[in-house]
């Protein structure tokens, strides 16, 4: 099966406001960059949608590794979201899950591959996160 190591990342500024997603994926020595962004949204949003375009990018099924400086990112997927799944999309306190639409993407593209998650911590030095953060800053330039 195909390996592939795939750093993300969203940035925004403001919470909501203008936003950019980065991805840096890197498989057999060839690395390739993703980027985007929206002009009304939010980090959370743009953590998932790196993620999501990342694995959309992938074109057959393949051993990921995906780094992430977002605990929100890796606690839904590893944790939440079978629970959120099971009660019909709400959370434990009754309310309706925030950012359904990406979960729901999320959780399709990533059952087409076989994952680890990994966190890393943000703005410290590691050379895929520093880098998908530049990609999403740039993908988010254009709104603002």
């Amino acid at each position: 099966m195909h390996r592939v190591v795939i750093y993300t990342d969203g940035a925004c500024k403001g919470n909501p406001g203008p936003g950019g997603w980065g991805v840096l994926l890197q498989s057999g020595g060839h690395e390739k960059e993703l980027m985007g962004g929206e002009p009304h949204t939010t980090n959370n949003r743009m953590e998932l949608t790196a993620t999501i375009e990342a694995l959309r990018a992938l074109k057959g099924k393949s051993e990921v590794d995906i780094y992430t400086d977002s605990s929100y990112l890796k606690n839904g997927i590893e944790r939440w979201i079978r629970t959120w799944r099971r009660n019909n999309w709400l959370t434990a306190g009754r309310q309706p899950v925030k950012n359904r639409d990406l979960w729901e993407a999320l959780d399709t593209e990533s059952s087409r591959h076989s994952i680890r998650w990994h966190w890393v911590r943000g703005h410290a030095g590691n050379p895929g996160n520093e880098r998908a953060d530049r990609l999403a800053k740039t993908g988010m330039r254009e709104f603002f």
